[in-house]
């Protein structure tokens, strides 16, 4: 007589098995390995029409400049972008799957993308993660509700506000910010400031820098 075992499929998600891993070498005296710093400036601030994003372009792996022609700003949706700080790799990878989370969306429902909806999105999926996916965002867009700025963290808590930044350089790029913003700026003004936030991130921070992008 014979016998057949059937065997349940594993579940899917993020496996913590590295994690316990971890936890047992340095109750060994296993020294775990330091954290690197990466160096990144993005930008984003909300003008009378709209919302305008700004990003360095200089990637880095720990103190060597590995891209000088780095892609920061991502593609969202027709009316949405994303600038992403941190793993360069993790970042693409967060925004290209609501990318087309969202195109699948506008396909079945026939309608534009809500700011909000690409916001629940991401902040789902890092809060999932725990803060294993190192992608720090921020996310712009326009919709029928008006302009949005929203600023996520790695492990999916977000902000809303008026103007943000984020990165290593994010606290020079937010002096400018802070002693120069004013509500109704228009868009040359926007761009003006923006461009002299992302410039006071690549001075005063070494792992930011080569070009900056305005979208």
């Amino acid at each position: 007589m014979s016998k057949s075992v059937i065997e349940t499929p594993p579940k899917g998600g993020f496996s913590f098995d590295l994690c316990k891993r971890n936890e047992m070498l340095s109750k060994k005296g296993v020294n775990p390995p330091s954290f690197r710093k990466t160096g990144t400036t993005i930008v984003g601030l909300i003008f009378q029409d709209g919302v305008i994003l700004g990003a360095d372009t200089r990637a880095t792996e720990g103190p060597i400049v590995c891209d000088k022609n780095c892609e920061k700003i991502h593609y969202m949706a027709p009316n949405i972008y994303c600038c992403g700080a941190g793993t360069a790799a993790d970042t693409e990878a967060v925004t290209d799957m609501v990318s087309s989370q969202l195109q699948l969306h506008r396909y079945h429902t026939g309608r534009e993308s809500r700011v909000v909806t690409a916001l629940t999105l991401l902040k789902r999926h890092l809060f999932n993660y725990q803060g294993y996916v190192s992608a720090a965002l921020v996310l712009g867009g326009v919709d029928v509700t008006g302009p949005h700025l929203h600023t996520i963290y790695p492990h999916g808590s977000t902000d809303t506000l008026p103007f943000a930044t984020m990165g290593s350089g994010s606290l020079a790029a937010m002096a400018v910010f802070e002693s120069k913003y004013r509500e109704g700026l228009t868009r040359n003004e926007g761009i003006e400031l923006v461009t002299e936030a992302i410039c006071s991130g690549i001075f005063n921070d070494l792992g930011s820098g080569s070009n900056h992008l305005c979208n």
